[in-house]
């Protein structure tokens, strides 16, 4: 699969310039709807704040890699709290997220390398992080990969869907991404993305289930250039089944597998 070219947004959240340049009207950032809304000091605000005490938790664990969560949209009917995931490791002393995004609700997505501030940034429901922290030993393999930047665009697809099916390498989403890039670390044998998702199932790794039905499903691909469901096995589809990776699945396997130490969450 071809990779594409790995996309730079480090932010400096504290520094002058990046503020300034945060509030230029018609800058666009990355992940979010282009719908044009300015960005306003109380989002600026409550997002930096929420950058630094995730910046200072971290530090305090002495964690080169963790997996880090933000709360994007309502998915509570879904049973779900946590929308996207996105790598964070130490670089030179600080924070660098890595992480998949879709731009202005397109069918297309890029990867990113941002500060924590930007990473905040991007359409907050609610002003709370997560994070996991994967053993050591797993840790030194992510950090190894991060250093090759061909490593860490091999799993990308550019073909985005909200809610991909794990299975199949149509489309990709953000957290699907994240999670199949983690299997790669993990196994030096991983090549494709065909071969994480196989990598993925038997290692246990459970995808969740969204109900979500015909006229739900049709408004949505009429209104949505980024969601699809032509992915997902018909049998389930038309039962109404959508499986997907999400931020809590994710964290869900990697406790359950002894891969990451308990969710700590940042409010």
């Amino acid at each position: 699969m071809k990779a594409h070219p790995l996309e730079f947004r480090l932010a400096r959240f504290a520094a002058f310039l990046f503020v300034l340049a945060l509030l230029t009207p018609n800058a666009t950032r990355a992940g979010q709807t282009c719908d044009e809304r300015p960005l306003t000091i109380a989002t600026l605000e409550k997002s930096l704040a929420l950058a630094q005490r995730t910046s200072q938790q971290l530090d305090a664990t002495e964690a080169n890699v963790v997996l880090l969560a933000r709360i994007g949209h309502d998915l509570s009917e879904y049973g779900l709290r946590y929308s996207h995931v996105g790598w964070v490791y130490k670089r030179e002393g600080k924070w660098v997220v890595v992480h998949e995004l879709n731009q202005c609700g397109s069918a297309v997505s890029s990867l990113y390398e941002q500060g924590l501030g930007d990473f905040f940034l991007d359409d907050m429901y609610r002003y709370e992080a997560a994070y996991a922290i994967p053993t050591p030993e797993i840790q030194a393999q992510l950090l190894a990969l991060f250093a090759q930047k061909d490593r860490v665009t091999r799993m990308h697809a550019r073909a985005y869907n909200m809610l991909a099916y794990p299975w199949a390498t149509r489309y990709q989403q953000s957290n699907q991404w994240a999670l199949e890039t983690f299997a790669m670390a993990l196994d030096p044998q991983i090549d494709s993305r065909e071969s994480a998702q196989n990598w993925l199932r038997l290692k246990g790794y459970k995808p969740s289930t969204l109900e979500i039905g015909p006229l739900k499903r049709l408004g949505a691909e009429v209104s949505r250039a980024n969601i699809a469901f032509d992915d997902q096995p018909i049998g389930a589809r038309f039962a109404n089944h959508i499986e997907t990776v999400t931020a809590d699945s994710v964290f869900a396997w990697l406790q359950r597998s002894a891969l990451s130490a308990p969710l700590r969450t940042v409010d």
